[in-house]
């Protein structure tokens, strides 16, 4: 079998968490660009789901484990909004949503995904700016909010994407998701 265009240059294949390091070590990062880069050499592999998340740090941890949890550790994509399933919607940040969906087909196109989780969060400080409420003070409402830019979203991923499987999820700060 022929060598690629990187194991020519290298003497080896490189693997895909290398090969932007080795790179940019060896000073033609251009040059390796466009003789190397494909899909398939720097995203070689498959996962199968794509996790969409918020930024608040109190959960970071929290989010991992979870992922853990379902089986999932480092076999998942994951993409981190303010607000997450609000921050894909909302039109008070539109270049947010065409982050979301150009990272959810690149998902798709790169690693094989068939899995979307949803994940918000209660006491979320972008569903308090986008709203200009705090819902965390009335429960019931702040679980109906997210649970209705969930749907949506989810919705919304099932018009484009009809294969596509889609979990809407709900964190506490403890840690505990919940479906909604």
């Amino acid at each position: 079998m022929k060598p690629n265009a990187c194991e020519s240059l290298f003497g080896r294949e490189i693997p895909r968490r290398q090969f932007l390091s080795t790179a940019l070590l060896g000073g033609s990062a251009a040059v390796l660009t466009a003789t190397c880069w494909s899909p398939r050499t720097l995203a070689a592999g498959h996962t199968d789901a794509l996790l969409l998340s918020c930024m608040d740090y109190r959960l970071v941890d929290e989010t991992e484990r979870y992922m853990t949890r379902r089986g999932l550790r480092n076999k998942y994509d994951h993409i981190v909004l303010a607000g997450a399933a609000l921050g894909a919607i909302t039109e008070k940040f539109p270049e947010w949503n065409k982050t979301f969906w150009d990272e959810l087909g690149l998902a798709i196109d790169l690693h094989g995904i068939h899995q979307v989780l949803l994940l918000d969060h209660r006491d979320c400080g972008a569903y308090k700016q986008i709203f200009g409420e705090d819902l965390a003070k009335t429960p019931k409402k702040e679980t109906k909010v997210h649970t209705a830019q969930l749907q949506k979203l989810r919705d919304m991923i099932k018009e484009k994407y009809p294969k596509l499987e889609v979990e809407t999820l709900l964190m506490n700060l403890a840690g505990r998701v919940e479906s909604v």
